[in-house]
């Protein structure tokens, strides 16, 4: 299924908004949907709200930027990240070419392009890409408390996009790697499976193309509720 982001014009303070706003996707702005479409709506659509970086957020990027200065370039890591050294290091002993936080951009046909390319379709960034060969691993940190919620379609993506990216890649090992609880997901990949890779999210993407056709933003009601800045929605709670 191709994401076509025709022309819709919806009323807001007499303004003309083009779909155009809510492309490229990524794995954040589909999980931004699932969370609550409303709030997509206000945030990623109308772009009437900025994020507003938590202090959840704030940790997992320093943490994401501590380990990327480690494994690029061996700085020491900050004393608040030591407890991740020794599952860097088991990182370091891969063999391989390593990119960090590498960004890929796909094109609608399926086709590697610029991350800011005028024609990306697709964005994704890869917290630690390793390549050998046939062979890659992609390595995605999360500094969550638990794998609960771990949602393993982000590597597929990440995989499918590696393969597009790196025609000689035959072979992909990718992992969630949850440094706080010392979980550890992994996945393997395959060349011959990459477009069902990048179709992992067909469904959701329908539901939006749906809602944007339709102009209908559902809410959904949850704990973060009271943390939205969407105070017009009936379930806010600031």
């Amino acid at each position: 299924m191709k994401w076509v982001l025709p022309t819709l014009s919806v009323l807001n303070h007499l303004k003309v908004i083009r779909l155009s706003n809510v492309a490229p996707w990524s794995f954040s702005k589909i999980k931004a949907f699932e969370q609550c479409p409303k709030q997509f709506y206000h945030m990623k659509v109308l772009k009437e709200f900025e994020d507003v970086e938590t202090d959840a957020m704030r940790y997992g990027t320093q943490m994401h930027e501590a380990a990327e200065h480690y494994v690029r370039d061996r700085t020491p890591l900050p004393s608040e990240f030591e407890y991740v050294h020794s599952a860097l290091d088991s990182l370091l002993s891969i063999k391989g070419d390593r990119l960090c936080e590498y960004k890929m951009g796909l094109t609608e046909n399926l086709k590697p392009c610029g991350f800011f390319a005028p024609d990306v379709w697709w964005r994704g960034i890869a917290d630690l890409l390793i390549l050998n060969g046939d062979k890659a691993f992609i390595i995605d940190y999360k500094t969550s408390k638990n794998t609960n919620y771990a949602d393993t379609r982000q590597l597929d993506l990440l995989a499918g996009a590696t393969f597009i990216h790196y025609p000689e890649v035959k072979k992909v090992k990718s992992a969630l790697s949850f440094v706080v609880c010392k979980g550890f997901i992994t996945k393997d990949h395959t060349v011959d499976m990459y477009k069902s890779y990048m179709s992992v999210f067909d469904s959701e993407l329908e539901r939006i193309e749906v809602a944007l056709e339709k102009d209908v933003w559902n809410p959904v009601e949850s704990g973060l509720c009271g943390f939205c800045p969407v105070t017009s929605c009936e379930h806010n709670r600031r």
